[in-house]
């Protein structure tokens, strides 16, 4: 698929609870997908989703990027062209909800 020519923002975690520890997923922080100001995630199994940004951040931690190549490359795969961030820009969050 042909790379996206946008830069999206992206934060790769590692789950730390229970029932999904370990499994990398991908956050795009300043992708708001629904009016309860949920982001947008990624992951290999059920790839898109929505998720509670704060909710996420304190169920994880920051993966390496040994533990997120594969969904790097995957994501690639789709057309994702990436800037890799650690932290949410509050004021670009704002913008995107700003516009749903």
């Amino acid at each position: 698929m042909k790379k996206d020519s946008y830069k999206t923002d992206v934060i790769f975690r590692v789950d730390k609870t229970k029932d999904f520890k370990g499994t990398v997923f991908a956050l795009l922080p300043h992708e708001v997908c629904d009016k309860a100001g949920h982001v947008t995630t990624y992951q290999h199994l059920g790839q898109h989703s929505a998720a509670d940004y704060k909710h996420c951040i304190s169920r994880s931690r920051p993966a390496t990027p040994a533990e997120y190549f594969d969904l790097f490359k995957e994501m690639e795969s789709v057309g994702y062209n990436f800037n890799v961030i650690k932290k949410q820009n509050y004021d670009k969050y704002l913008i995107s909800y700003r516009k749903r």
